[in-house]
């Protein structure tokens, strides 16, 4: 079966064997393209709005180009299906109908049986490549994990990067393989009857490697600031090939790599004052654009709590996306087994357990109220008639463990007690739950921030990496600031490959048997009942500010209980109901149940069906 998505630019291989390259340079007098090492120049024609463009026989697949731009400067293609030498190197022309998909009768999962990993291509594996993925794909089925989550693999700069320095959005970076290794390691998922995400970053393009401002500067606007300087420009006038080139994006990964979603990075630092704005425009055309019997989800990660973008509709079938990360539920789990108190989760500190049940019940612990980390700023939406699967619950992902100064994991911050708590929460909870790579077997290998720049902007990074830190007590002295791993060494990289002999060890194969049995609980008792609809009534109490009770009611009538002591000491006054016990930590007894009393850090989950 062949896959191909057609893009009005970039070069497209045609059926009768010519290439037509196209290019959207409103700033250019003149294009050519500049074909092979001697760079042979045949100038495009300009056509209408600053488009240029030219069908030729004298480039095929594997041609290697660039554009030269006013006879001055020769650039890569901004639309590059592949860059064989990094981001400064030529384009090369890829043909996608040259893979032989054997994955036709594959139509994706629903989104109530997603248990996300989220892993880092070029860190899960000693080889750091798409194909040592597919190495350990049966290890994952055997987890339980439903869907892979792909960091972003769009080409960046170097040797190593987290990948939200991407410049050329269409093309899977080659130091992972070439886009038929990464088209394989999808089929072979879905083989396995794994879905496949991708992280795409559609607010800012990498500082090195983007040429755009030279010949398309309407690309960018400085009527909106975002944390990387100047906007993209959704929103201006005769920019309509900014917001195509991204929707273009999200259908290519989706078609023509067949990925069964999107996890969209930080769309809160994507300003559109236009209607509709570009990520509903971008929903729409997915959902206009994909064949009707395929489960394709798009996640968000929005840090304004925005409800409206997960809205619902007839049989509680989304709207425009399927879910967003909720980072609430991450803060509010990390206070309390952490006691943390700086940068945002100071905004968790006054109530820590009642965020985390109203999380659980109705998504965000923010739903308009005020935000005091946020210079007192109103956060979030109410999250009315939205079902616990529209939020993705996590206790780890790479931010929450790579925008710490050393990268920790929680299991070398936290008592293992609590942590195993917290994660029997998260893995049994009627929210989709994602696991962090390693974070099934107890990793405590670091994941750290880490990149590949050239040399001035590399000591920029670095400088700006700790300076990031100097709100934190802990280093608030340029000295201790110092000693934060530099972002750019070879060596940071390599401290945060996962370490896979850890498995050998006693303790590490536990967490595995653990969270394997979890996830098996989930599949066996929670997953089925979240296809009920959006009428799911639910509720917490607190219990002396340490224990909490909450209840789900689905729409079968299946009522699912979850009693939980998340402090050191033991907790009075629980009531148990009378349904099947499906899980409880070691420590706790039937004698205690009974009791009311749960010992500390104990989590205990009833069913009634």
């Amino acid at each position: 079966m062949k896959r191909r998505h057609n893009m009005p630019f970039g070069a497209e291989c045609r059926e009768d064997g010519s290439v037509r390259f196209r290019l959207w340079a409103p700033t250019a007098h003149q294009v050519a393209v500049s074909l092979g090492e001697q760079r042979r120049q045949i100038p495009l024609s300009r056509i209408i709005d600053g488009w240029f463009e030219l069908t030729t026989r004298e480039a095929k697949a594997g041609s290697q180009y660039y554009f030269r731009i006013d006879d001055r400067q020769d650039v890569p293609d901004p639309a590059s299906r592949f860059q064989p030498r990094d981001v400064h190197g030529p384009s090369e022309v890829i043909d996608p109908t040259a893979f032989d998909w054997q994955d036709e009768g594959w139509h994706g999962r629903g989104w109530e049986e997603a248990v996300i990993y989220e892993l880092h291509v070029g860190a899960f594996t000693p080889r750091g490549t798409f194909s040592s993925v597919c190495e350990r794909l049966d290890y994952l089925a055997e987890l339980g994990v439903t869907a892979l989550e792909l960091m972003p693999v769009s080409d960046f700069p170097g040797q190593r990067n987290w990948g939200y320095d991407g410049v050329y959005p269409f093309a899977p970076d080659s130091i992972y393989g070439r886009p038929d290794d990464l088209k394989h390691l999808v089929q072979a998922a879905h083989v396995r009857g794994m879905m496949v995400f991708l992280d795409v970053v559609y607010n800012h393009f990498g500082p090195e490697g983007n040429y755009l401002n030279s010949y398309a500067p309407q690309f960018f606007t400085n009527r909106h600031r975002t944390p990387w300087g100047n906007a993209i420009n959704f929103d201006g006038e005769k920019s309509r090939a900014v917001p195509d080139f991204f929707i273009h994006n999200a259908l290519y990964w989706l078609t023509e790599y067949h990925f069964d979603g999107l996890r969209l990075d930080a769309v809160h630092a994507i300003i559109d004052d236009s209607t509709p704005h570009i990520l509903t425009e971008l929903a729409d055309a997915v959902h206009n654009a994909i064949e009707p019997e395929r489960h394709v989800h798009l996640v968000l990660e929005n840090d304004n709590n925005e409800a409206h973008y997960l809205r619902r509709g007839e049989n509680c079938q989304p709207q425009s996306h399927t879910a967003q990360w909720n980072d609430d539920v991450h803060h509010a789990l990390h206070v309390l087994i952490t006691g943390e108190r700086d940068g945002y989760y100071s905004d968790y500190l006054d109530r820590p357990l009642a965020h985390l049940g109203r999380c659980l019940v109705s998504g965000f612990a923010y739903q308009g109220e005020v935000s005091l980390f946020r210079n007192g700023k109103p956060r979030g939406e109410p999250t009315t008639g939205l079902p616990p699967a529209a939020f993705v619950s996590f206790l780890q992902n790479h931010d929450q463990v790579g925008n710490r100064a050393f990268g920790e994991r929680i299991a070398t911050i936290a008592d293992p007690r609590a942590v195993r708590a917290a994660t029997a929460i998260i893995l049994l909870a009627p929210s989709p739950p994602l696991l962090f790579m390693g974070e099934e077997f107890g990793s405590e290998t670091p994941f750290l921030f880490f990149c590949d720049f050239e040399k001035g902007l590399a000591q920029g990074v670095t400088a700006g990496r700790r300076n990031e830190f100097a709100r934190f007590t802990r280093f608030s002295d340029p000295a201790a600031r110092a000693g934060i791993p530099d972002p750019n060494a070879l060596k940071t990289f390599e401290a945060s490959r996962l370490d896979w002999g850890n498995l050998g060890l006693p303790r590490h194969l536990d967490w595995l048997r653990f969270c394997r049995r979890l996830l098996k609980l989930r599949c066996q008792y929670i997953a089925s009942r979240l296809s009920t609809g959006c009428s799911i009534n639910a509720d917490y109490e607190i219990h002396t500010d340490r224990g909490l009770t909450t209840r789900w009611e689905f729409g079968d009538g299946s009522k699912l209980t979850l009693l939980a002591n998340l402090s050191a000491e033991s907790v009075l006054g629980f009531t148990a109901p009378s349904a099947q016990l499906i899980y409880a930590t070691d420590e706790l007894s039937t004698d205690a149940l009974k009791s009311g009393t749960l010992p500390a850090w104990s989590v205990a989950w009833f069913l009634e069906s």
